[in-house]
């Protein structure tokens, strides 16, 4: 293999051993920064950089599957970049190469680096807002806008209402008694001028002065186990800050069928619920208005997409009924709430835009998923996967949208693994398994515990090397097929009837105890993959569609976004097709909801597709169950895993 293809293999399915490019991969890792965000990673010698940012939360455009032919995942390398490979060399101009310029999927990473990631380069560059087929841009046009406004002051020739006066200016106007109370003292100290802040024909507020400059709103992915939150501007629609929190929710359970049967069994539980999601609300919130040094008055309306449990629960709604057959939600189209109701700490008018909802499981962050990957306007057939507790399914056939959920369980977020952990620092989160093991652990540290890729990594090296057998058995070493090399057969420790396979021996974990792949976390990793596959399976029967015709699999969310292809595709998690294929859309239920929160047309959008998308509830599928059995097999087979 020549050096250029070698790097067209390392990209996030590689399965090639740095060693075949001449590192050495027990060496210390390597730190990877990302500007502007400023994220950093630490990654094995060789790994390519695209796969790095993937790992950083960047998302790069990969429209050729990383193969080196489009160039649009182009980076800046600051200070001393690599050589470029062939495929830079030949895609981009020699004024580029020269300023640093690389191609991040062709670009292996053998020393610390600062990358300068172009606007233009992220996924979500490619999400416009339009306004029609046409496919230009447009301003951001947000349902909360403010407008500067001056009446005429009353005179006896002149006595009409103030409120009146004020829709004499603004139009059509609806006041809320609250504000109604404030509205004539507010006029007259402030010389019958200010500014307006309106969503829809809602006045929301009164501003002193000419405010029109400043105006802010929030777009949330609440999730099961992380909450993000983004803070936009709405007059320019430009990121303001970032921030995330563990979801304080999981001291109820790991996953949403824990946290409704809370529900059901106390008393006060949906209030606890509903007052720890608020919460963590406000501290994001309240993080984000310090990282851009303004008030949290100034924000004016919360976008929020999650799944159906967690949406339900901020609302304040009752999600019993998603716990038992049939599983029925409360709500389909979007609500709309007062923050302050909530006892969310914003501005006392702002409003909560909680996204539409499909079906039972299938809630708003789907939704948001879906307008983010602008599912609708593909031509060929496109899967739609959100891997995480829940993985959410959706296919699109032409005109033709459906949408499931399958309980995959939490082994990917490490949750149900002997020794599984959350992605955080300690956290082996890639393994490769040739001749021995090389490992790569989250901020550079001692292992000390294995996350929901390194699972999938290792079931899927052990199948191919045929210590784990196609029923997910883990050989003890008098089974081994031959040619199993030594490092490896001394790694497997056999007690009674059950083996384990070392990973990390003792003397390098953090703690005193080797960490193992165990037995158990291999059936784990089969129930969560065969769920998945089964999902996946049903629809495109249902919809007549064979595998081999799927054109795109986008992943999102932030699991889909660091496995690797070729080993999801090994264990039988996405479908045997090329991994050119196979794309990573990143957090799409966080850029769907920003694009709700800074355009009136996106959120009409999302009411369309959540009305155009037919809900597929698997647990009514008489065939899901075997469909279920049968996907917990393994593939025998195995496509090439350097076609990635």
């Amino acid at each position: 293999m020549s050096m250029e293809n070698a790097h067209l293999c390392l990209d996030a399915g590689c399965a090639i051993n740095a060693r075949t490019l001449g590192g050495d991969m027990h060496g210390h890792e390597i730190k990877v920064t990302f500007q502007p965000s400023g994220r950093s990673v630490y990654v094995l010698p060789g790994t390519v950089l695209l796969e790095a940012a993937g790992r950083a939360g960047v998302i790069l455009q990969t429209p050729c599957g990383g193969k080196g032919t489009c160039g649009k995942c182009r980076v800046r390398l600051v200070d001393t970049p690599p050589v470029p490979s062939a495929a830079s060399v030949g895609i981009l101009s020699p004024k580029q190469v020269e300023e640093g310029y690389r191609l991040a999927c062709c670009t292996p990473v053998d020393a610390p680096l600062v990358v300068d990631v172009p606007a233009e380069s992220t996924f979500e560059s490619q999400q416009q807002i339009l306004t029609d087929d046409s496919g230009a841009d447009v301003e951001v046009s947000p349902l909360v806008h403010k407008r500067r406004f001056e009446l005429p002051l009353p005179s006896s020739e002149d006595p009409r209402a103030d409120l009146v006066r004020l829709r004499a200016i603004l139009g059509d106007i609806d006041v809320s008694p609250e504000l109604m109370r404030l509205m004539s003292a507010f006029l007259r100290a402030n010389e019958w001028k200010g500014t307006a802040v309106l969503s829809n024909n809602h006045l929301v507020a009164l501003e002193a002065g000419d405010t029109t400059d400043d105006g802010y709103g929030v777009a949330v992915d609440l999730g099961s186990t992380t909450v993000v939150g983004k803070l936009f501007d709405l007059v320019s629609g430009r990121e303001c800050g970032v921030a995330s929190a563990i979801n304080p929710q999981v001291t109820f359970g790991d996953d949403v069928i824990s946290r409704i049967m809370h529900v059901r069994e106390n008393d006060d539980g949906l209030a606890a619920l509903q007052a720890s999601a608020v919460e963590c609300l406000n501290t994001i919130v309240d993080d984000l208005v310090s990282q851009a040094g303004i008030r949290a008055d100034e924000v004016y309306e919360i976008v929020l997409a999650g799944n159906s449990t967690m949406q339900q629960i901020l609302c304040g709604y009752d999600p019993s009924a998603l716990g038992e057959v049939p599983f029925v939600q409360a709500f389909e189209q979007a609500q709309i709430l007062s923050a302050s109701d909530l006892g969310l700490k914003v501005n006392d008018a702002a409003e909560v835009y909680v996204f539409p909802q499909i079906g039972s499981f299938v809630g708003g962050d789907t939704v948001a998923g879906i307008v983010a990957a602008r599912l609708d306007r593909w031509d060929k057939p496109v899967l739609f996967v959100d891997i995480g507790t829940n993985g959410e399914i959706v296919l699109a056939n032409g005109d033709q949208l459906l949408a499931t959920s399958t309980a995959a369980g939490p082994a990917f977020e490490g949750a149900r693994i002997r020794q599984g952990m959350r992605a955080t620092a300690g956290a082996i989160e890639k393994v490769i398994i040739r001749e021995d093991v090389d490992i790569n652990v989250i901020g550079d540290a001692p292992p000390a515990g294995l996350c929901g890729t390194a699972l999938i990594d290792a079931a899927a090296d052990l199948l191919r090397t045929g210590i784990i057998d196609e029923t997910g058995r883990i050989l003890p070493a008098d089974e081994l097929p031959a040619g199993i090399p030594e490092a490896l057969q001394s790694r497997l420790i056999t007690e009674g009837n059950e083996t384990r396979f070392v990973l990390a021996p003792a003397e390098d974990a953090a703690g005193d105890e080797a960490i193992c792949l165990w037995q158990k976390d291999v059936r784990e990793l089969q129930l969560a993959s065969g769920a998945v596959r089964a999902g996946i399976q049903i629809m495109l029967q249902r919809a007549g569609v064979e595998p081999d015709a799927i054109h795109r699999v986008l992943l999102a969310g932030a699991f889909g976004n660091f496995i690797r292809r070729s080993n999801a595709r090994r264990i039988g998690l996405l479908p045997q097709i090329p991994g050119d294929r196979i794309r990573f859309i990143g957090n799409a239920a966080s850029l769907g909801a920003k694009l709700v929160l800074l355009s009136d047309r996106e959120r009409a959008y999302a009411a369309q597709l959540q009305e155009q998308t037919e809900h597929i509830d698997l647990s009514l599928d008489p065939e899901f169950q075997m469909a279920f059995g049968m996907a917990m097999i393994f593939p025998t087979s195995d496509i090439d895993a350097c076609e990635d």
